[in-house]
């Protein structure tokens, strides 16, 4: 991937950050995004610089506000003169249970896992078609197999398996479309998740243990790399857990 520019969002933590390190030792320049963790997203900034000066850069933006993503992908472009692959990773993740629903959840969690990889792609589309590139949309196994408690999230990212397949159609033949969709590969922060759900999750998982942000970053690099005749697709990283949920 050496001399190709890459736009990923929530960067700065977890599986945004090992999707960077990845791509960036495979030798691409990257556009760190993030909306809240600076200190996080320049580090990571600093320490791969380091390695290779001027290869990374840091975006600040509020996904959810939709007039601000053209402009973060006109900085992107304008970083490295030019844009090869978006990955649309960051998201939002918290319960909402059924009858307790409401608009500020709806808002939260269809934009950062629905509107904004649309709206995103949709100021993507001219530099990527001009340069034949991808893009990657980080989904969930959930899905298409939704977990209890979670009814929205799984909507949002139900949606955005669906915008992957209906945007490989709208993209093509210039620009590449798929997605990768994660099984357990980290607990959420919050840890709304106890020990005895997770141990539960994970007897439900072919190979009986979590998965690791590597996992997926790597998964991601093969669409980008080595996938060029894949379009529309979605690889499940997930220890087996699909195969009998």
């Amino acid at each position: 991937m050496i001399g190709k520019t890459v736009l990923v969002t929530g960067a700065a933590k977890r599986v945004g950050c090992a999707i960077v390190r990845t791509l960036h030792a495979a030798g691409a320049n990257v556009v760190v995004h993030y909306r809240s963790a600076q200190a996080a997203a320049e580090a990571l900034a600093d320490e791969l610089n380091a390695l290779r000066p001027g290869s990374v850069v840091c975006q600040q933006a509020n996904l959810l506000d939709i007039d601000s993503l053209p402009v973060l992908i006109g900085n992107s472009v304008a970083a490295f003169g030019g844009l090869d692959a978006l990955i649309n990773n960051a998201s939002s993740f918290f319960a909402t249970p059924f009858g307790e629903i409401d608009l500020p959840d709806w808002d939260d969690l269809i934009g950062s896992n629905l509107k904004a990889p649309l709206y995103l792609t949709q100021a993507a589309a001219p530099y990527l078609k001009a340069r034949r590139g991808a893009v990657v949309n980080i989904t969930d196994i959930h899905a298409e197999r939704p977990f209890a408690g979670y009814s929205l999230y799984c909507t949002a990212k139900a949606g955005l398996l669906g915008l992957t397949r209906a945007l490989a159609i709208e993209m093509a033949p210039e620009v590449r479309v798929n997605a990768v969709a994660p099984g357990a590969i980290l607990w959420p922060d919050d840890s709304l998740l106890d020990p005895e759900a997770r141990d539960k999750i994970l007897a439900h998982t072919l190979l009986k243990r979590a998965g690791s942000p590597e996992d997926i970053a790597r998964a991601v690099r093969f669409l980008l790399d080595d996938a060029s005749y894949m379009t529309g697709q979605v690889i499940n990283i997930d220890g087996g857990r699909t195969a009998h949920l």
